[in-house]
């Protein structure tokens, strides 16, 4: 076998090859076939080839066959398997997809399996269908038409980008401080079963059954250039609340700082009116004379740094019914996330958001 396929490469052929493995994205058989052709251009063995690549002696024969009486694509290509041919042809399975992205028929939810094997019987010439078949040509496109996702689809308009690009501009430019301002209810729920602890093979239990004890707040700041967070925890999110939360960044957080710049979104409390609301005129000026408020876009939650689920999926991803015990559990987790420096290191830009959402920026006339 050694003596009738002689692999022999070219320059221009080692360095395709050679590129192909250094970057490391392509199918895992090609990867190793390109290996065999180095290999055997290198003059080794099958046998060393076969032990050094792990593969089988008869893979690198039928390697090396394929380039010597062919070329190079033929040897790092598949052959066609025997078998039975693809049941759809190429306009079916084209129906197919159009019709996992329509209207399910009337009283459906959704399309099943089942219902599009179905309706293919209907309009083609198929006598049967099988569901495995429709599953696997959806898999091929990409398509679970029984499973949907809820997103927030926004309004991009000059409005929406004027917001982006004002907090993108703040956090690149970072002066001090810099302050992330959300808030988020949390409900408190209490078990009605102790739960039963984990032990060796065994993962903890708890019961499905549970007990509501009412609901309580977060306000959460994060400082975008420092390692310092600070969660609040209030009975209520009403205007006085939120004003109370900006006094204390004035007075307490911030008690020589000139201007606090203030990233939060579009609820209807926040605002400077929610001030005005729970202090005298004269208080509520003050405070406002050392703020600076910067507003996300609707629907554009992404854009502020504060770390609500950060703090959901380490602290509060559990059943917690008493308000002391929660207000515990956050200050150790304030605590150790402080104490521990981390911060967010925020890598979008203006030009990056120029660049990848250029087709959603509105369209403005060229100037002449």
């Amino acid at each position: 076998m050694n003596v009738r396929y002689r692999v022999e490469l070219s320059q221009a052929e080692r360095d395709e090859l050679t590129a192909m493995l250094s970057k490391g994205k392509r199918a895992a058989r090609k990867l190793k076939r390109a290996q065999i052709l180095l290999a055997a251009d290198a003059g080794c063995s099958d046998e060393e080839i076969a032990r050094s690549v792990a593969v089988g002696g008869s893979t690198v024969y039928r390697t090396k066959r394929r380039f010597v009486e062919g070329n190079l694509e033929r040897a790092l290509s598949e052959e066609p398997r025997p078998g039975v041919g693809r049941k759809l042809t190429g306009k079916e399975e084209a129906l197919l997809v159009a019709t996992a992205c329509s209207k399910p028929p009337a009283g459906r939810a959704r399309w099943t399996l089942e219902l599009l094997a179905g309706e293919m019987v209907r309009l083609t010439d198929h006598q049967t269908l099988s569901h495995e078949t429709v599953r696997r040509r959806l898999a091929e496109n990409g398509l679970k038409p029984w499973r949907k996702e809820m997103w927030c689809i926004p309004k991009v308009d000059g409005e929406y980008v004027a917001r982006m690009e004002d907090v993108l501009e703040l956090y690149a430019e970072a002066p001090d401080p810099v302050v992330c301002f959300d808030e988020s209810p949390v409900q408190l729920i209490g078990e009605v079963r102790q739960p039963i602890p984990a032990e060796p093979g065994q993962l903890e239990r708890y019961d499905c059954e549970y007990r509501r004890n009412g609901t309580v707040n977060l306000f959460v700041c994060v400082d975008v250039n420092k390692p310092w967070r600070k969660v609040k925890v209030t009975e209520r999110r009403a205007a006085g609340d939120y004003a109370q939360c900006m006094r204390e960044l004035v007075d307490v957080h911030y008690p020589d700082v000139a201007c606090i710049r203030i990233v939060q979104d579009n609820l209807s409390t926040h605002s400077p009116g929610s001030l005005y609301e729970a202090f005298p005129p004269a208080e509520a000026r003050r405070i406002l004379s050392r703020l600076e408020f910067h507003y996300t876009p609707k629907h554009a939650s992404w854009l502020n740094m504060v770390e609500i689920g950060v703090l959901r999926g380490q602290c509060l991803d559990r059943r917690i019914d008493d308000p002391n015990w929660l207000i515990s559990e956050i200050a150790a987790w304030e605590r150790q996330r402080n104490d521990a420096g981390a911060r967010i290191n925020w890598m979008f830009t203006i030009d990056k958001a120029r660049a990848k959402m250029a087709r959603a920026y509105p369209v403005t006339p060229k100037e002449s």
